[in-house]
């Protein structure tokens, strides 16, 4: 794996459904199957009526965060690209946060790279989110759940890629 093809925004803007997918497989004739993951803010998390989400981040660490989270997963499994971009700011209930687009010469590959990347983003991205309810502001504490997900990758060697 010399140069793996990863590619991460964060931004405000919003992003199209089909972010990422036309770069990663221009003029490729590699790759086999294209999974993505788009994750969408919920009327509901901590409190029943949530209204809205703002996301913060440190600049710089959190897009540093998701490259490093891409190479992790060009190191398990036989990748050919990958497309990360997250949203931050002020969003709303039914708004596109997240888009994972993971290309591979094989399917199965494709989707477990896309389940580890979103399973390892949600413990490891350094970004603080904080909901909106009609009850009031809060910080979005971290669950058990996001951690156990996480948790199961570290129980799964990592992949050998043929040269």
């Amino acid at each position: 794996m010399s140069d793996p093809s990863i590619f991460v925004s964060v931004q405000q803007a919003p992003f199209a459904l089909d972010e990422g997918y036309a770069d990663l497989i221009a003029q490729r004739r590699d790759i086999g199957a294209v999974v993505s993951f788009t994750g969408l803010v919920r009327d509901f998390n901590e409190a029943p009526d949530v209204t809205g989400l703002t996301l913060e981040h440190y600049p710089g660490m959190t897009e540093r965060a998701l490259h490093d989270i891409g190479v992790e997963a060009f190191e398990r499994f036989a990748l050919e690209g990958v497309v990360i971009v997250h949203r931050v700011g002020r969003l709303s209930p039914g708004d596109p946060i997240v888009r994972v687009v993971v290309a591979s010469a094989h399917r199965r590959e494709a989707f477990s790279a896309c389940d580890f990347i979103m399973d390892i983003l949600k413990t490891r991205a350094p970004f603080w989110k904080k909901e909106h309810s009609r009850q009031g502001d809060y910080w979005v504490k971290e669950r058990e759940s996001d951690l156990n997900d996480a948790a199961r990758w570290s129980l799964s060697p990592p992949a050998t890629r043929s040269p």
